[in-house]
């Protein structure tokens, strides 16, 4: 499914760390439905957005909404990300916190367990 997006990711470092992400998920989370939009890997659930990447030189940002940035953000910080209002980046040479992933798209399908349209309102 992410193939033709990782192969985007002229280095194979990053590209192998993005893949290792993308599929953790996917094994972690079967329920959700992988797909590539706006030309960024993401996961939704009942048709609803869980979570999104994207890759640039320096790191690979996760989008889980602003709701799940606020949320986190003192996690977020504690993990040494960099963040905005809806992302968090992760630096290539940074450890990924899985433990920290796995809580915010819980999170995500908790809230938006009811939710009828693609982003919250």
């Amino acid at each position: 499914m992410f193939e033709p997006y990782l192969l985007t990711i002229e280095n194979e470092g990053h590209r192998a760390q993005m893949q290792k992400v993308l599929e953790w998920i996917k094994t972690r989370f079967p329920q959700m439905e992988p797909k590539i939009a706006w030309n960024q890997p993401m996961f939704t659930e009942h048709g609803t957005f869980i979570i999104g990447f994207s890759a640039s030189k320096q790191h690979f940002s996760v989008a889980p909404e602003q709701a799940a940035i606020k949320r986190f953000s003192p996690a977020i910080a504690a993990s040494g990300y960099s963040q905005g209002s809806n992302i968090f980046r992760i630096r290539w040479d940074d450890t990924v916190d899985f433990s920290l992933l796995e809580q915010i798209i819980q999170y995500n399908q908790e809230d938006k367990r009811n939710c009828t349209s693609f982003w919250r309102k």
